[in-house]
């Protein structure tokens, strides 16, 4: 799996005034299936303000730390703008990853997408997944209520997204990829106790990455239209064996 790829606003809000701002966005007429809608029906109308009292919005995503996974320890680290634009500009430049991604150019245009997020709320955290010690993943966990995602979709408070690439094309296609979202959807519901649903929303032609998010125990629930993207709505639920 190269990458699960992530539209270029993931994680903050349109500007004002912008073409993503408008009347059409908000109001896009979407055939969902039954079973979809059902398995929404307690979300909001739309997405709210946190209320609950947490100063961040991601429960501290820094403090989650590693977890043992059958590959090794991982840990996800959240990106130091200085150290790290480098490594992630390398990555998003591989056209396995651009595909999806659309950011390639020079380290500014990398230093640009993670600005915006490590400038906002906290919406948004972008990191480096670490596999024994060793940077080989980019991640960004985000906030799926407080997304632009929820003009889109229904979502429920605390919902919470994930997108993802493998690095080095020797870490791709040996199942790692599942392996990895498995173990970071656990964390997400091990350390955020308000959050029932890990969501994702890979383009629905980057096969390995649906199938990776199906083998890490997500489910398909529906294909949803986004800028620049038709999306395969992911989602995998609370399970019995996490607390809640």
């Amino acid at each position: 799996m190269a990458s699960t790829d992530a539209r270029p606003d993931a994680g903050t809000d349109p500007e004002p005034g912008t073409d993503t701002d408008t009347d059409e966005e908000d109001t896009l007429d979407l055939e969902l299936p039954e079973e979809f809608v059902t398995l929404f029906r307690e979300r909001p109308a739309a997405p709210v303000p946190d209320a609950s009292g947490s100063d961040d919005l991601l429960d501290h995503v820094a403090d989650w730390g590693p977890t043992a996974t059958p590959e090794g320890l991982f840990q996800l680290v959240p990106v130091r703008l200085d150290q790290d634009a480098a490594l992630i500009c390398r990555w998003m430049n591989d056209p396995a990853v651009a595909a999806f991604w659309e950011l390639t150019g020079p380290q500014s245009v990398t230093e640009d997408h993670l600005r915006a997020q490590l400038a906002g709320d906290g919406r948004s955290v972008p990191c480096l997944g670490l596999l024994e010690g060793t940077p080989m993943s980019y991640w960004e966990i985000y906030r799926a209520d407080l997304d632009p995602l929820a003009r889109h979709c229904p979502v429920r408070p605390h919902d919470t997204g994930l997108h993802l690439l493998i690095g080095d094309a020797a870490d791709r296609g040996r199942g790692l990829g599942t392996t990895l979202i498995r173990a970071v959807a656990g964390l997400v519901l091990t350390r955020r106790a308000r959050c029932t649903r890990v969501l994702a929303e890979p383009d629905v032609r980057n096969t390995p990455s649906v199938a990776a998010f199906l083998g890490a125990g997500f489910h398909a629930v529906a294909e949803i239209d986004l800028p620049g993207k038709r999306a395969a709505l992911l989602v995998r639920e609370r399970g019995a064996g996490e607390p809640a």
